[in-house]
């Protein structure tokens, strides 16, 4: 079995991902929480050595360094022939998913999050009208790829859901609404009984 090592903190959705991977896969793993709101300076010396942005997530494999959240899940699901990796079809479906997260709702709702947080202060007029408009695009198509099936990836979630699941579990803290098939998807990803709080994910040292 491998050594596995996954730094990340409770209110990274792309750590948070990579941590319902490695719950749904059953694969043992250890955690280290690192301060993201910290000085990036401050982070851990090896942290900063193996993470080239010092950022979250950062998975240790046997002492090797993976980094980006979609590269993660993709060396997961190849490697362990988990979450979708198990077949060819599974693991191009995968790619896709990850591909449109990170390109569309990946994107716009981690900036709608952190604009309530802020206030908006520092986004340029217009900004957060358009993060919304995108969002709404977004839902569109997530209810259009979902289609009639459990999961992104047929009767089982897959690497797929878990990079959809990252954000879309905010949407409160964005300030948006769910769709009634996407509400429904959340509630089945809840309900997984590998499905932790991020602050259980990555609990903060004592």
């Amino acid at each position: 079995m491998s050594d596995l090592v996954l730094y990340g903190h409770p209110e990274s959705g792309h750590a948070c991902k990579v941590a319902l991977a490695l719950s749904i896969a059953g694969l043992a793993h250890r955690t280290v929480w690192i301060d993201i709101w910290a000085d990036p300076a401050s982070r851990p010396a090896n942290f900063r050595t193996w993470s080239p942005f010092a950022e979250v997530p950062l998975l240790m494999i046997d002492g090797e360094p993976y980094v980006q959240s979609g590269a993660i899940l993709l060396e997961l699901a190849s490697r362990y022939r988990c979450l979708g990796g198990e077949t060819l079809a599974g693991l191009r479906r995968g790619r896709e998913l990850l591909m449109w997260e990170a390109n569309r709702i990946g994107m716009c709702l981690p900036q709608l999050e952190d604009a309530r947080r802020v206030q908006g202060h520092g986004f340029p007029p217009g900004a957060v009208e358009w993060l919304r408009m995108r969002y709404a695009v977004d839902r569109e198509r997530f209810d259009a790829l979902l289609g009639g099936a459990s999961f992104f990836q047929g009767d089982n979630p897959g690497i797929g859901d878990c990079a959809i699941w990252g954000y879309t579990q905010w949407l409160a803290e964005a300030g948006v609404e769910p769709s009634p098939v996407m509400q429904a998807w959340l509630d089945r990803m809840q309900g997984l009984a590998a499905m932790k709080p991020p602050a259980v994910f990555f609990p903060a040292p004592e």
